[in-house]
């Protein structure tokens, strides 16, 4: 995998993917920044919810479960000393659909942290990990 990333202006970067994909990076005001992309921590806890969530999802379709939506709220806290490292996060499903069951899901959510998920096994040596669903009925 490769990646490039580009200095802009201040503390602001482009960044280039190897599949062709941009995404900007900035700093806050405070930093030096115009606050016009996100910070490069956030995307680090956005990989990590976007990695897990493929995995559910996947996990959840392969099964043959009734999935229909699915959000993820992801909430950080990092070390107050230089490095900044994240130290907790906690990962909250909100999976909608017709008859999940929990065990499946569940389950699903355990696969995708202790085995899957590379992002969040990576994370998990310097944060505790702590996950959470709920389940929202719809009709079939």
């Amino acid at each position: 995998m490769k990646a490039e990333i580009n200095w802009s202006v201040g503390v602001r970067f482009d960044a280039l993917s190897q599949t062709g994909h941009k995404i900007t990076m900035d700093g806050s005001p405070d930093h030096g920044g115009e606050n016009a992309g996100a910070r490069p921590m956030e995307l680090l806890l956005i990989g990590m919810g976007g990695c897990t969530a493929f995995d559910v999802v996947g996990i959840l379709k392969k099964a043959r479960a009734d999935l229909q939506d699915m959000q993820i709220e992801l909430q950080a806290d990092r070390a107050d000393e230089v490095p900044s490292v994240f130290t907790k996060i906690h990962v909250h499903f909100i999976l909608k659909g017709a008859g999940l069951k929990e065990s499946l899901v569940k389950r699903a959510i355990e696969l995708s942290a202790e085995k899957y998920c590379s992002a969040s096994i990576m994370l998990g040596q310097t944060a505790k990990i702590t996950h959470s669903f709920e389940i929202i009925e719809r009709a079939a």
